[in-house]
């Protein structure tokens, strides 16, 4: 739950920030419902990032890259399939594959990787346990 709520709050923020580069100063920010089970997926990432905790930075991101790609690409095919359509659409883009995935994001999701690894961080962390 979450890394659903993480993701949710990361895509609305982005969204909104991206409409007031179009000329959007209400900063319109949309998501679907769907999103929240697909971030939720980030628990996936959880035992990657004990195996390769002390690698460098910038190979953890660019797993967690590939890995984040691999997990939007079959979450969007498996909606196409079931649903009819993949919510999000990225047709459009030079950078797209199947309309899927955009490569050029490649940068947000490396970051995205490493505040999901944060996140695990703090959340197994002793003071947390205390809490929950």
């Amino acid at each position: 739950m979450i890394y659903g709520l993480l993701g949710w709050c990361i895509e609305v923020f982005w969204t909104g920030m991206g409409s007031l580069f179009t000329g959007d100063v209400k900063l319109t920010s949309t998501t679907y419902i769907w999103m929240f089970f697909i971030y939720g997926l980030a628990v996936l990432l959880e035992p990657i990032h004990n195996s390769i905790r002390s690698w460098p930075i910038a190979l953890r991101g660019g797993i967690y890259t590939i890995v984040i790609f691999a997990i939007e690409y079959s979450t969007g095919l498996l909606l196409r399939i079931l649903i009819g359509v993949c919510p999000w659409d990225y047709s459009s883009s030079p950078f797209s594959i199947s309309g899927i995935i955009r490569l050029d994001y490649a940068p947000a999701w490396f970051a995205a990787g490493l505040l999901f690894e944060r996140a695990h961080d703090s959340l197994t962390s002793e003071t947390m346990r205390k809490i929950i």
